[in-house]
């Protein structure tokens, strides 16, 4: 298991039950899946999206928890990717390239 990944699985901030992570919807679990797997990509700390995670829940207290964790993957990600589209050769698209901006 990565670093980044012990660290963030283990962030004390999760919802947790008996210890145990825990999702009321399936797409709960795949937002932290994304998050972990650019922070790894991207060569960052964990800090670096809990602070944006820190920011989202204090920017709207109210909120449910995982909507706050959507607005900070999403203040994440447009701070820290740049997707751009790439091309094959003979002009058709080749899909989304992820790079670091």
């Amino acid at each position: 298991m990565s670093a980044v990944r012990t660290v963030a699985l283990s962030d004390p901030e999760l919802p947790r039950s008996n210890g145990e992570l825990t999702f009321d919807e399936p797409w709960q679990g795949r937002a932290l899946a994304i998050a972990i797997a650019l922070v790894e990509r991207l060569d960052l700390e964990w800090d670096d999206f809990r602070r944006h995670l820190i920011a989202a829940v204090g920017a709207a207290p109210d909120r449910p928890y995982w909507e706050s964790w959507a607005a900070a993957l999403d203040d994440f990600v447009a701070q820290h990717v740049t997707l751009s589209r790439s091309s094959r050769p003979d002009g058709r698209d080749n899909g989304v390239r992820l790079s670091s901006g």
